[in-house]
């Protein structure tokens, strides 16, 4: 789709979503240069992102801020949400990033496709001015489809931005977005909300624990998608897998933790991470969870373990009450 010229540049936060595709695709229509930016992190990744872009043929650019998302995860300035999702800090650090992006690229001004009012935690009009706030750069964002509603930014003022060319779209209703959808040629988009772990209440219990006992890192926030967690002390934790795949993305991630498999018949693997020593009693404790949930195993049965992919020592143990499990479980 071919459209006009125009002599400013913006970053754009391209979530995928069709909000941010229709952001992109009305400033182009005005004649501004686009450069739509998904910012990723363990929680959310880029690849519905990516399939959303190619099919309304937007090129974008993914990049990586894991180290400051979690850095900010531990103590955002404006709490967390019904779980675990900072959506407003989230939004802030985003904005941020790409503040800091704009000299080396010259570019003129930031924009998303925050909608006023569609979401009750992030886009209320006080939630939009903390999300400025935050970013470090308020006086240069840009939300194309409610800026008509909202207090005139720099680029308005100085006329890079026409006002009466932005859009006054508020609340939850879609019907605006998909009739632009539809101006734009686009069918196929995704859902609002969704694709962030940090929402999810099983995802969000687990990163509570870690961040608890401190043990937040990313190779154990990665480990969070993945089997049954167990919390042995507040030093280690145990994890079982629930399937092959979990047991191949275990072992992948198990380098500097101590694995666990059932050595008389196939069956789940475990791993265990400690921040200290790990003693007889925890070994203990998670080969016999191991076994709990190792449906071939006897009742009393040999489980193997040892560093990394390697299980060199082994022990007699038995099974786990359910009841027992119940109450490690995280």
């Amino acid at each position: 789709m071919e459209f006009m010229k125009n002599k400013y540049k913006c970053f754009s936060l391209f979530s995928g979503g069709l909000d941010s595709i229709l952001a992109v695709l009305h400033m182009r229509k005005l004649g501004y240069e686009v450069i739509p930016v998904f910012f990723q992190t363990p929680f959310f990744g880029a690849e519905k992102a990516l399939k959303a872009a190619e099919n309304a043929d937007i090129q974008i650019r993914v990049i990586d801020i894991t180290a400051d998302y979690i850095k900010m995860l531990e103590n955002p300035a404006y709490g967390f949400g019904k779980n675990m999702n900072p959506c407003i800090d989230c939004h802030g650090l985003m904005f941020r990033k790409a503040g800091e992006m704009m000299e080396a690229e010259q570019v003129d001004f930031l924009i998303s496709g925050e909608v006023l009012g569609q979401r009750p935690m992030s886009q209320r009009f006080d939630a939009l001015n903390s999300v400025g706030k935050l970013s470090k750069v308020k006086d240069l964002l840009i939300r194309p489809l409610s800026q008509k509603l909202l207090a005139d930014t720099l680029p308005v003022r100085e006329g890079w931005v026409k006002k009466e060319e932005m859009l006054d779209i508020q609340g939850r209703g879609r019907q605006r977005q998909i009739k632009m959808a539809k101006e734009f040629g686009i069918s196929h988009y995704q859902n609002p909300g969704g694709g962030c772990l940090l929402t999810d209440q099983g995802f969000s219990r687990r990163l509570k624990d870690l961040i608890r006992y401190k043990m937040l890192t990313v190779k154990n926030i990665r480990l969070l998608r993945l089997g049954r967690h167990f919390r042995l002390n507040p030093n280690c934790k145990f994890i079982v897998g629930k399937n092959n795949n979990d047991n191949e993305k275990i072992n992948q991630l198990a380098a500097e933790g101590l694995i666990f498999q059932t050595v008389n018949q196939p069956g789940p693997l475990g791993l265990m991470i400690s921040l200290a020593e790990i003693g007889n009693c925890e070994i203990e404790q998670a080969a016999s969870i191991l076994l709990r949930y190792s449906n071939k195993a006897a009742t009393e049965d040999v489980v193997s373990f040892g560093n990394g992919t390697e299980s060199d020592q082994q022990i007699k143990i038995t099974k786990m009450e359910e009841r027992s499990v119940v109450k490690l479980m995280i």
